[in-house]
């Protein structure tokens, strides 16, 4: 059941959004805005029988303007609004915490609002990104030249390492399994444990260095 985000989950991000600066505010609130009539369109009559022209019926936009947020359709599904505002928070953590324990409060800081905000549509686009074959394939791409690269980028900066050196690679890879393994775990319960808290748990268990 489709639930609306308590008023401080919404007031606190809303926080952290203000924090970006403007050209970045309007540029995510138009992403938001497409994304959320496709979501919807989707689930209503299905992904492979939604179009681009229908999703851009919906949000009252040109299928150029479409295609300046999103290159494809799968991306419409793949791509998220948070990057920057998770990478603003982990840059302002102690500079004393090691790269995990940053990310841990950063996440600490933004993801259980986006939770609370955003469940159903996470839900839907983490269902149609382990369903449909081809949002698998355009997934891992994405993952590759998106959020990895960002992990890296950040974990680089505190570390005082280049982005491409392979122990940062190796390690940005690492952060990306352990998420990728809670997301799993929160479909395999159909959805009923906190995604949150498994997250922060499966970075905690790699901070110890995996020890079983």
């Amino acid at each position: 059941m489709s639930t609306s985000p308590p008023e401080w989950a919404l007031d606190r991000f809303d926080e952290h959004l203000q924090r970006l600066p403007l050209r970045e505010r309007k540029k995510l609130r138009t992403r938001r805005a497409i994304q959320e009539h496709a979501l919807r369109l989707f689930a209503e009559q299905g992904y492979a029988a939604t179009t681009v022209e229908q999703i851009c019926a919906a949000a009252e936009i040109s299928p150029s303007t479409f295609f300046r947020y999103f290159p494809t359709k799968e991306d419409v599904v793949i791509d998220d609004e948070y990057d920057p505002i998770l990478m603003e928070a982990f840059r302002r953590q102690p500079a004393d915490l090691g790269p995990i324990e940053a990310l841990r409060a950063a996440l600490k800081e933004i993801f259980p609002l986006v939770y609370e905000r955003e469940r159903e549509g996470v839900l839907v686009r983490t269902r149609l990104m382990m369903t449909e074959p081809a949002l698998r394939a355009r997934m891992f791409d994405a993952m590759r030249s998106g959020t990895q690269k960002a992990l890296a980028t950040m974990i680089a900066e505190r570390t005082g390492r280049d982005p491409g050196d392979q122990r940062v690679q190796a390690f940005a890879w690492a952060v990306l399994g352990v998420l990728m393994s809670a997301m799993y775990a929160w479909l395999d319960s159909d959805a009923t444990l906190d995604l949150p808290a498994l997250v922060d748990e499966n970075l905690e268990f790699l901070a110890s260095g995996l020890a079983l």
